[in-house]
């Protein structure tokens, strides 16, 4: 049953990673939590093994998501060359950031900043890319990398939610971002793992079927499926319409958001 579980979780996720190119992990997150917390794991680790397990499978889910879109040619690699360093700096460091908060607090950032992002994106969905704009020079995309990785690190996301707005704001057309999100995702995803395993150990947790804060069950459940589901949502994602998609995405992080902060207030 706990199989199935983390292969339904891996489809859905699979999907919506890409769709969305956020990583699937804003679907991972939350699930994980409530089923971790029903097999009565202690309530001050919980919360970071479902953010240290959902970015351990966005290794695989990205990769998937990545080849899909670039067999349409969406994927800008000169961008995801740029943000990798600060990327993957960031999001070690995020994983350190994360290990030292409460499980309480880090419901609640993760709440409050993805209705935030929700916020922007649907109020800004109607509105057409200024395809004039230009990119910022390679330093200055390889410190936004920085912050990127350090954020979706401690939220257990592939970086979708801020890179997207991101890319939208300097003039990339929707799917490009998406695609480019969901290739960035990928060392967001390796140097986040290795942070919450690392920092795991450190901690000497000691549950079953576990690395540092990856349950290796999960992982594995969650990976195979997701990495099946993914082209299906890339496929999906290019017959959409622009403004379509970003009322999708706000949709999803506004719902997602919601449920966050009430599990760090209520409980």
């Amino acid at each position: 049953m706990e199989l199935i579980i983390y292969l339904a979780i891996g489809a859905i996720a699979g999907f919506t990673a890409g769709l969305f190119g956020v990583g699937g992990g804003l679907i991972i997150v939350p699930i994980l939590y409530v089923v971790f917390s029903q097999q009565q794991y202690t309530p001050d680790v919980v919360m970071h093994l479902a953010v240290g397990t959902s970015l351990a499978t966005i290794m695989v889910t990205s990769l998937s998501s990545i080849m899909a879109h670039h067999k349409r040619g969406a994927v800008l690699w000169s961008v995801v060359a740029n943000f990798s360093p600060g990327l993957v700096l960031g999001s070690f460091l995020g994983a350190g950031i994360a290990h030292v908060l409460s499980a309480q607090s880090l419901q609640l950032i993760i709440g409050v900043f993805a209705i935030w992002v929700a916020s922007r994106m649907f109020l800004g969905a109607n509105v057409a890319v200024d395809t004039s704009k230009q990119l910022p020079t390679t330093l200055q995309q390889t410190m936004v990398g920085g912050v990127i990785g350090t954020a979706s690190a401690i939220f257990g996301v592939g970086g979708g939610s801020l890179t997207v707005p991101y890319l939208n704001h300097h003039g990339v057309v929707m799917q490009k971002a998406v695609a480019t999100s969901a290739a960035c995702g990928f060392p967001i995803a390796v140097a986040g793992a290795l942070g919450f395993i690392f920092f795991g150990h450190e901690a000497n947790l000691e549950l079953p079927q576990t690395w540092g804060y990856v349950h290796l069950y999960a992982f594995f459940g969650i990976s195979c499926m997701s990495f099946l589901t993914a082209k299906v949502g890339a496929k999906v994602a290019h017959a959409l319409s622009p403004s379509v998609l970003k009322k999708c995405f706000s949709a999803l992080l506004c719902s997602i958001g919601s449920y966050f902060i009430y599990q760090g207030v209520f409980h």
